[in-house]
């Protein structure tokens, strides 16, 4: 068996990844009613490039992932807040290339209630340490809104390395383009980093 083929058997798998603070499982159908009772906030989807603001807007948003799943293009997962034993949010492996053994982790998003409260570097860790120690990437790379510093702050916070600007990198459910600030983590960086900045996970 090739091993793009093994990589891909394990993004159609069922993924769950645990540690002390955080649960990671597979986005279904399941949760649906706790991701609603978060999920309607503008501040949350202020830089995402759309606002989920109602239950219409909460169905696109989850036939469009669920279809990524089963297209390859992204492995999305419900977030749970193991000390709260309550779901948080949502993120995700996306824009998968197996080819290039890459992918991008983003698409994060946190109830209020959870935001600031280190639910976010523990989730990163089992992204991170999954996706270069199972999977076998080469390359994991962030990106942030050029106006959303708190999440720049928060990617460099994992060790990421700034690689630049995306001008006009998309466009936004207003029509607008938007600028995003890309970073990355290589297979090379991995053990240094996670000894650096993961060691409580360890």
């Amino acid at each position: 068996m090739s091993l793009i083929k093994l990589k891909k058997e394990l993004l159609h798998s069922q993924i769950k990844l645990e540690n002390d603070r955080v649960r990671l499982i597979p986005f279904e159908e399941t949760h649906e009613q706790e991701l609603k009772s978060i999920i309607f906030n503008d501040n949350i989807w202020k830089y995402m490039g759309m606002y989920i603001r109602n239950k219409k807007d909460f169905e696109i948003y989850k036939k469009n992932t669920i279809k990524s799943k089963e297209d390859g293009i992204c492995y999305p997962f419900v977030i749970i807040d193991k000390t709260k034993d309550a779901v948080a949010g949502c993120t995700r492996f996306g824009n998968i290339n197996l080819a290039s053994e890459k992918c991008e982790i983003g698409w994060t998003w946190y109830g209020a209630d959870f935001q600031g409260t280190g639910l976010n570097k523990a989730c990163k860790y089992e992204l991170l340490r999954y996706g270069f120690e199972v999977i076998g990437f080469r390359r994991i790379q962030f990106s942030a809104d050029l106006e959303n510093i708190r999440s720049q702050k928060a990617i460099e916070k994992l060790g990421a390395k700034k690689e630049g600007i995306f001008r006009n990198n998309y466009v936004d459910s207003t029509g607008k383009s938007r600028h995003d600030v890309y970073y990355s983590i290589i297979r090379e960086d991995w053990q240094e980093l996670k000894i650096r900045h993961f060691e409580e996970f360890e």
